[in-house]
């Protein structure tokens, strides 16, 4: 098997890709996919995120290493394993970030990736309900759209921020991030539209792409300091396909740097206790974890119309079908988070370093089931952290999970801005616009205000946000993995192409910003290969 590019993962990042590189036709593409096709309909239903959370036919199984700061547990870490990635598992949030995010990686020395130079890359992408302007595209792959119809509850949230102090904010991806209002989901007419759906179905026509679904990729394979092509399994047999151009690694900031490890690039003494010969020692590889530390409060409703009301009985469910059979409309045509709120707790000067997620269901714990009445969640995360974690191999195998730390609030600056962010959001939901919803707050102090007994509600319910980054990062530093152009640092044709590639977290849901990342991907390994680089 010989192809031009060999594309390792065929999620948010490696769809893009695989679109891109073929649209040519000049150039043939491998893309390798572990999981299956996305065929299961409650993948492309947004209301489906709550019905396969966690399957293990969808999802990798992986956890964390115990968590200090939170307690000693362990933090269950969902990662999409079908095609589209997480892009066909998430919470369908689209935001970019912050300007100020951009421009910090542009003055970490990784020229190009400023918020001017990135901007129109996330208007290529895009194909935005409201119409192109200064910060919006039309005419991409990727669907982007207003939820299908408010709701009272909703509503009552975005008046209570503004009670409290926030502003009203009507686009979270325009000129400023800070306020309340409603999210955009990657959805079009009422479906989920993933990577999968947007860049990879409209590019499996073409002759040069070929995808392979059951494909784990074992080790890239290295020969003269050249990633020459990578060795997979499937069906049980192993086997070896090659690259007449470069090896593109989007196995996000798990298994990209997983795999790296793996193939003998990283920390020398990590591999060397694993008996992997070393190939090129990169300390950074595995190193400089970050995700969003998120947290989550429920409370009961005072009236109905939640998810949890129509799930809780046949005619219920019934109802949701519907009205999602007749109009794509209701609960159904929704993903987890409706409304949301970014705001700054002085962490960060006047920077928004907390998000919140408003959502039309409650449940005790994150995989729980709903809980059977009325009842609605709020999640909130610290968008900017500075605590680090790792992921190291746990041995040779590649299908064995690597052990994964986060280091949540690890440092003084995290603890801060998350207990100051649960303070405020408290203050929120205590307002007026909210009390006429509200029966009682489930299994925490809804009064709380001191530092230690919030801190105390957060590391109890606090876990993963699902944005897992940097830890292949882009730079010009010893603790770099790739540079600018994302190309991994002493080894020719090999590429990191997603979140583990970010120099900074973005500040916000992190499938937006890989998207984004792969157009201008696609475009670097183009104009190298018109160039001859």
């Amino acid at each position: 098997m010989e192809f031009d590019y060999i594309v390792v993962g065929a999620g948010s990042a490696g769809c893009v890709l695989a679109n891109r590189l073929t649209a040519s036709g000049k150039h043939s593409v491998l893309l390798l996919e572990a999981g299956p096709e996305d065929r299961n309909i409650w993948l492309h239903i947004p209301a489906g995120y709550g019905r396969l959370y966690m399957d293990p036919r969808y999802y990798w199984g992986f956890q964390t290493e115990p968590e200090a700061q939170l307690g000693g547990r362990t933090a269950v870490i969902p990662r999409g394993k079908v095609l589209g990635g997480s892009s066909a598992v998430n919470g369908l949030v689209y935001i970019r970030g912050q300007r100020d995010d951009y421009d910090e990686w542009k003055a970490l020395g990784n020229e190009g990736w400023g918020y001017d130079d990135v901007l129109p890359y996330f208007r290529k992408s895009e194909d935005q309900q409201r119409g192109a302007s200064t910060y919006h595209g039309v005419g991409g792959p990727q669907g982007v759209s207003d939820p299908r119809q408010p709701h009272d509850v909703c509503d009552a949230f975005i008046a209570a921020a503004e009670q409290a102090g926030h502003p009203r904010n009507d686009d979270f991806n325009g000129a400023e991030q800070a306020g309340a209002g409603y999210y955009q989901s990657t959805a079009k007419g009422g479906w989920r539209i993933s990577t999968a759906t947007a860049f990879l179905k409209p590019a499996r026509a073409r002759s040069n792409l070929t995808v392979l679904t059951g494909a784990l990729t074992r080790r890239v394979l290295l020969e003269g300091g050249e990633a020459r092509g990578v060795e997979f399994q499937r069906g049980g047999v192993t086997v070896e396909a090659r690259a007449r151009r470069e090896v593109l690694l989007c196995g996000g900031a798990i298994q990209s740097p997983q795999l790296l490890q793996l193939s003998g690039i990283g920390p020398g003494e990590l591999l060397q206790r694993h008996g992997i010969p070393v190939t090129r020692d990169l300390p950074g590889v595995g190193r400089g974890l970050r995700d969003h530390c998120n947290m989550w409060l429920s409370y009961r409703c005072t009236r109905s119309g939640t998810l949890n009301d129509y799930a809780a009985s046949l005619f219920g469910k019934m109802k949701l079908a519907a009205s999602f059979a007749l109009s794509r409309s209701g609960l159904l045509s929704q993903g987890p988070g409706y409304a949301g709120l970014f705001f700054p707790t002085g962490q960060r000067g006047a920077l928004p370093d907390i998000q919140v997620h408003m959502m039309l269901f409650s449940r005790g714990k994150m995989a729980a089931e709903l809980h059977t009445f009325p009842g609605f969640s709020v999640s909130m995360c610290q968008i900017r952290p500075t605590s680090e974690g790792t992921v190291e191999i746990a041995g040779k195998d590649a299908a064995a999970a690597p052990k994964i730390h986060f280091n949540y609030l690890a440092t003084e600056f995290d603890r801060l801005s998350m207990t100051e962010g649960l303070r405020r959001l408290l203050k929120v939901m205590r307002q007026p616009a909210l009390a006429p919803y509200i029966v009682n707050a489930i299994d925490f102090d809804k009064e709380a205000d001191a530092d230690d007994a919030l801190l105390s509600i957060i590391r109890e319910r606090g876990g993963s946000a699902m944005h897992a980054s940097r830890t292949c990062r882009m730079g010009t530093d010893a603790g770099a993995v790739v540079d600018a152009r994302l190309r991994v640092r002493g080894i020719g044709r090999l590429r990191v192409i997603d979140a583990a590639a970010m120099p900074e977290i973005s500040s916000g849901n992190t499938n937006a910003p890989v998207i984004m990342m792969a157009e201008k991907g696609a475009d670097m390994i183009l104009e190298d290969a018109r160039t001859g680089a």
